[in-house]
């Protein structure tokens, strides 16, 4: 009755190894839903994979609100990805992990104000990147030495980099950006990087053995074995139509004789809910377009697959179930039947994780 992920858990869990393992210095990064898995269980996986002797003695999290959630299951360094503002969540720190948050400090005017508040925060500097996200400019970076210089209990633990996914041509910009971090008056030979290749990381350490490069890495180590994972949808109804009969909220008409399915998943599971994709290729563009076509027609391939092929909406899906048409002649599934779903998993809310 739900849409639910299933892990194979052990190949899962050889995968996590498997990273762990070859990414010296690694920071799983655990934000937003979890990747799929929920904060809570990836905050455990980490807490597990340190205690496996492989590291992970950070883990980090998207935003201040999240640590309540990871902090209780996993007992180590807590690195918030989104920078220290004077407002908001940044400011309610629970005493019991205060003094396990590293924060990211990236406008030179937070520094003075975040030390005023807590004169032994930890802290990284952000220094921008091509991504013009977050980050300071090259003077910005070099004039904080003399705020840390002012408070001698401050605790500077490196430099961040959070670069564009670039599929492996950071390593210049890397280069780059390292020799403003080489001119500061701080001990910054920690670096915080993401999007970097095990090559470039490994041509980098090479090239500057007295940094320790830590990467943070989410999507390639929760989801880097996509085979490992299966997300099912249960049949909950089956009604045989007629070209002509009306079905759904809008009362649409059967554009031939089929079946209409009632499936698990809907929009309050992140089904039909599409974040852009941003390709801006040739073929990209041709999909985008066909997919308009499809939708203008009233005909939308829903992300639910029955014998291998994506079936179509019969209408935009609901909060929790969506309808499916199938065309006579295709395999009709039964009630309690799951069928397999194609779903982004940052975007996707399961009903029901089970790892075995």
């Amino acid at each position: 009755m739900s849409l639910d992920l299933t892990v194979d858990g052990d190949r899962w869990r050889d995968h996590l190894r498997s990273v762990a393992s070859g990414e010296p210095g690694l920071v799983p990064v655990v934000k937003g839903n979890g990747y799929g898995f929920t904060l809570g269980r990836l905050a455990r996986k980490s807490q597990w994979l340190h205690d496996q002797g492989l590291g992970v003695d950070t883990l980090a999290v998207g935003t201040y609100e999240e640590l309540p959630e990871v902090a209780q299951r996993y007992h180590g360094r807590l690195l918030v990805l989104t920078p220290w503002r004077p407002f908001g969540a940044a400011l309610e720190l629970d005493p019991a992990y205060a003094d396990r948050v590293i924060h990211t400090v990236s406008r030179a005017v937070d520094l003075p104000v975040l030390l005023a508040r807590r004169p032994d925060a930890r802290f990284v500097l952000e220094r921008s990147t091509s991504m013009l996200r977050h980050g300071m400019t090259t003077r910005e970076l070099w004039s904080t030495a003399e705020v840390v210089r002012g408070h001698p209990r401050a605790r500077v633990e490196g430099v961040a980099l959070h670069l564009p996914l670039a599929n492996g041509a950071n390593l210049s910009e890397v280069h780059r950006l390292l020799i403003d971090v080489v001119a500061t008056e701080l001990p910054l030979d920690t670096v915080w990087v993401s999007h970097l290749s095990a090559a470039e990381l490994t041509a980098l350490r090479t090239a500057y053995p007295d940094f320790t490069f830590h990467p943070r890495i989410g999507t390639d180590l929760w989801l880097g074995d996509r085979s490992a994972l299966r997300v099912t949808a249960t049949v909950l109804d089956v009604h045989e139509v007629e070209r002509g009969d009306g079905f759904g909220y809008r009362h649409r008409t059967a554009p031939k004789a089929g079946h209409v399915l009632v499936v698990s998943g809907g929009t309050a599971h992140g089904i039909g809910l599409e974040a852009p994709l941003g390709d801006a290729s040739l073929r990209g563009r041709a999909a985008t377009l066909a997919r308009g076509g499809m939708d203008a027609a009233g005909f939308v391939r829903s992300p639910f697959s029955i014998d291998g092929k994506q079936r179509l909406f019969a209408e935009p899906p609901h909060m929790q179930a969506s309808m499916l048409f199938l065309p006579h002649g295709a395999r009709v599934p039964a009630v309690g039947d799951v069928i397999d779903v194609r779903v982004r998993y940052t975007a996707t809310a399961f009903d029901r994780v089970v790892v075995s």
